[in-house]
């Protein structure tokens, strides 16, 4: 019988008891299979579990751990993967009305490495419908409804790996996949007050994975700590020749070693300054605290700022015409109708309407932000500012209206494929998360785990665990 307060371990914490003998793999799998039945459905955190997988996979793992074939600090480790990923023969279902019922014959690469270190995959996390790749203005565009946030069930868990936060944050799952576009792996972890990683652009396959935007979608970890991320990220990372934006594998593969190693000498961070006119209430404090730590604690800290440049709109173009080639059937057919969202039913049509010399001019722009990017990285290891000027939503906030602010870290990171870590740093006087993120250059994603890793190595914001739901 395994004590719900294990659930909310770490994976670093989980696997050496694991490995000893004294944590099995199935009991943990159905502690959290149990509790994803009990809580899951009220914060509508998951799609489907995957429960006969989830234990198959569980004895697999025992068995073999008994028998001395460990595979390393995943194995027997229970996790959730977002719905835009396929599992042969269960449904995957991009979050949306139209694929309710859409089955692969095959499995995403991301999950099969992950089965290769021997993790156990409980269900599929529920998402925004088509990653928000149409458009939506409320947290209710989705097959499932609005995923509510652990820390408050009135609020949003935010993006469109929206039911990874949740998932992450209530202790549904040791660690989930999600994906991000523009902000969806760092935006709920951020709002959930989780630890998540945004790869670099190539370095994780989307081979088995719903497209979006072609030139800038991105599978990434969710966990409870940076240092879990890095043992994840090793598991994923690595060239797939199914996938063509895939790095070569002298570039994709990834060791969580070097993390450690990399803390043997001191980070140059670029502290971001003037991103946001008027920060919610908490959050520059918080993240003026975060900046005090690490300068504590050997960084050494300048100001720095982003190029500047119309990056919101060139990213918008982008994502817009890229998502409209994507979904092209579902616009043609008129099956977009069947969306939750109605900014979905008319969005699509209007992206269809850009035309080739829109796009060719913001992949223009793009090039010049990429060497703008690099010329800055001269400077710094990486970039640091809050993950986003506000905590959490409601769920009933219209997102056109009640957030109209810009994101320059979210557009400028996701033209340039740049890898990011979003950790919690603090919370408001309303109990809600503040997320603190850190940006590296193209395939440094060693120096934003780093970053992370020395943050949480000094002060416990990512211990704190959410009001137990009952």
């Amino acid at each position: 019988m395994v004590d719900e307060s294990i659930l909310f371990s770490t994976v670093s914490e989980l696997a050496p008891r694991i490995r000893a003998g004294q944590l099995s793999p199935v009991e943990l799998t159905e502690a959290y299979l149990d509790r994803s039945r009990r809580l899951g459905p009220q914060l509508n955190a998951y799609v489907t579990l995957t429960e006969q997988l989830a234990l198959e996979q569980a004895h697999q793992a025992e068995r073999e751990i008994r028998a001395g074939r460990y595979r390393g600090p995943l194995h027997g480790i229970p996790y959730a993967a977002k719905d835009l990923l396929a599992v042969a023969g269960y449904p995957t279902t991009w979050g949306a009305r139209p694929y309710a019922q859409q089955r692969f014959p095959y499995t995403a690469t991301a999950i099969v490495r992950l089965e290769q270190a021997g993790a156990v995959l409980l269900g599929k996390a529920a998402m925004i419908e088509l990653a928000g790749g149409l458009g939506y203005r409320y947290a209710s565009a989705s097959l499932t409804g609005a995923a509510r946030n652990p820390w408050n069930r009135d609020y949003w868990t935010c993006g469109s790996s929206s039911g990874s936060g949740a998932v992450v944050a209530a202790a549904l799952g040791a660690f989930a996949l999600g994906s991000e576009t523009w902000g969806s792996i760092v935006c709920p972890s951020a709002f959930c007050g989780v630890s998540g990683l945004r790869p670099t652009f190539g370095r994780v396959s989307r081979f088995g994975a719903m497209a979006l935007a072609y030139s800038m979608d991105k599978i990434g970890p969710m966990a409870r700590s940076a240092e879990d991320l890095a043992l994840i990220f090793e598991a994923i990372a690595g060239n797939d020749p199914r996938d063509p934006d895939s790095l070569p594998e002298h570039e994709a593969r990834f060791a969580a070693s070097s993390v450690q190693a990399r803390l043997q000498r001191p980070l140059r961070i670029g502290w971001l300054e003037g991103l946001w006119e008027k920060p919610a209430a908490g959050v520059a404090e918080a993240v003026d605290e975060a900046r005090r730590v690490l300068a504590k604690h050997g960084a050494i800290i300048q100001p720095a700022a982003l190029p500047q440049g119309p990056w919101d709109e060139v990213a918008n173009i982008t994502v817009a015409v890229e998502a409209a080639a994507a979904f092209r059937d579902l616009l043609e057919s008129g099956q977009v109708a069947e969306l939750t969202d109605p900014l979905a039913h008319v969005n699509g049509y209007a992206s269809l309407a850009l035309g080739a010399a829109d796009y060719l001019q913001a992949q223009r722009v793009r090039a010049e932000l990429q060497q703008k990017m690099n010329a800055l990285f001269e400077r710094f290891d990486v970039l640091a500012a809050a993950t986003m000027p506000v905590p959490a939503t409601r769920l009933d906030a219209n997102l056109e209206t009640d957030l109209t602010f810009p994101d320059p870290l979210g557009s400028v990171g996701n033209l340039c494929g740049l890898p990011a870590v979003s950790v919690p740093c603090g919370y408001t006087q309303a109990g809600l998360p503040i997320g603190l993120e850190f940006l590296g250059r193209v395939l440094d994603d060693t120096a934003v785990l780093a970053a992370a890793v020395l943050f949480q190595q000094h002060t416990d914001w990512h211990r704190r665990r959410p009001p137990e739901l009952s």
